[in-house]
């Protein structure tokens, strides 16, 4: 038996109600150790990620994981283990004892950190032998529960996924339809099975309007665009799944990470055609787009985007600061840009060290690219009297304020 760090670390209810920051660290760690293993010997590698995914719940079954970081470790750790146990090269016999202990695991999985697995059963069956004898096993369950369902009554049954992801890899795609067919109000984890198999015959029009009409309120748009978008990838159809799917299906926690999925995604799109594309998917507010057209290094249209629509100041602030020496001339809009939006009321927690710093940097990026007298009037013009914020900056930098007219009686 192969001696794994993490057996003692995740024994069970081994972390308290606060102990969700170490227990992302500790699975950090265990995917670590199963890789490195996984280097030399995949199926000890396999049978180590088995292991791991018995212990995880009941090791975690005390913790407050209502920040969600623990769910998305969780997550992750599910995607990245199911191909370390189906592509191990072990006979039907080993796989079987796996794929048991995993059942058993996900029986009592509560709360649901490994219910994920049930997606990737066909998978982890390996072969469609190993699949379709999961199928018959779980079938009557399932058809049970369905039953219950079309008579109103509650009725739930933790292997439904697994069910389903078993028939689709047995390619009994039939069978498939007709038990999503008995479900009065299928969810979104069990619809998806039924556009799969639409797809897998090459439908892929009809796979996508089966998810539409049938999703319920429940189910996003950003779901159904990712599903979407997947289908018409698969099909070679890219140019339909970019303009109509992408956008809304690949939106990350920045606009920077929604570029580089897109980007990684469809490599075939010029950086500065793709940004057009997203700065044209935002309608009024280009300026979201500075920081991201900034790291391209498309410092024309940063400038530009910079000056379009309120950016935050203490942003162009940084790249003025960035760029000072290597691009001094876009430092310089950048900063300009900074503090005309200061004087428009835009930006966050702005101190007076904000404005001298946008004001210096103005100044010495426009020494530095022998714009001295541009970035001068520039500066005159932010700090007119008809902006909102005028006289705070102007008190900022140490400027003297006009005296308001009195008003007539």
């Amino acid at each position: 038996m192969h001696p794994w760090a993490f057996r003692a670390r995740f024994r069970r209810t081994a972390f308290g109600w606060k102990g969700s920051k170490l227990a992302v660290e500790r699975i950090h760690e265990a995917l670590t150790e199963i890789r490195a293993v996984a280097r030399h010997d995949p199926t000890i590698a396999a049978e180590g990620a088995v292991l791991f995914l018995e212990k995880l719940s009941p090791a975690l079954n005390q913790i407050d994981s209502s920040s969600g970081a623990l769910g998305n470790a969780t997550y992750a750790a599910v995607r990245e283990l199911v191909p370390i146990i189906s592509s191990a090269p072990v006979d039907a016999a080993m796989r079987k004892k796996w794929l048991d202990r995993l059942f058993d695991a996900i029986q009592e999985d509560d709360p649901p950190y490994i219910e994920h697995l049930g997606d990737h059963w066909g998978d982890l069956c390996a072969t469609t032998e190993l699949a379709s004898l999961w199928a018959n096993q779980l079938l009557p369950i399932q058809r049970n529960v369905l039953r219950e369902r079309k008579r109103g009554t509650y009725a739930f049954f933790s292997g439904t996924t697994l069910c389903y992801s078993a028939l689709f890899k047995a390619g009994r795609h039939d069978e498939l339809l007709e038990l999503l067919a008995m479900d009065p109000r299928p969810i979104w984890q069990y619809l998806i099975w039924g556009a799969r198999v639409l797809a897998a015959r090459g439908q892929v029009d009809e796979a996508i309007a089966y998810v539409r009409e049938r999703a319920g309120s429940s189910t996003s748009l950003e779901t159904i665009a990712r599903f979407a978008e997947e289908a018409l990838l698969q099909a070679g159809r890219r140019a339909e799944a970019f303009d109509q799917y992408a956008l809304l299906a690949n939106q990350a926690n920045s606009n920077l990470s929604t570029f580089r999925a897109l980007a990684k995604k469809y490599p075939e799109l010029a950086p500065d055609k793709l940004l057009g594309h997203l700065i044209a998917s935002t309608p009024g507010e280009p300026g979201k787009w500075f920081a991201t057209a900034k790291t391209l290094k498309l410092f024309d249209r940063a400038t530009q985007l910079a000056w379009a629509s309120p950016c935050d100041p203490k942003t162009l602030t940084r790249a003025a600061r960035d760029h000072l020496t290597k691009q001094p001339g876009f430092a310089m809009q950048a900063a300009l840009a900074a503090l005309h939006w200061m004087s428009m009321g835009h930006g966050y927690e702005l101190t007076g060290l904000d404005a001298h710093e946008a004001h210096r940097l103005a100044i010495e990026a426009a020494a530095e690219s022998q714009q001295t007298e541009q970035a001068q009037a520039t500066i005159d013009k932010v700090l007119a009297q008809d902006r909102p914020m005028s006289a705070w900056l102007r008190r900022s930098l140490g400027l003297p304020v006009a005296a308001s007219k009195p008003t007539r009686a």
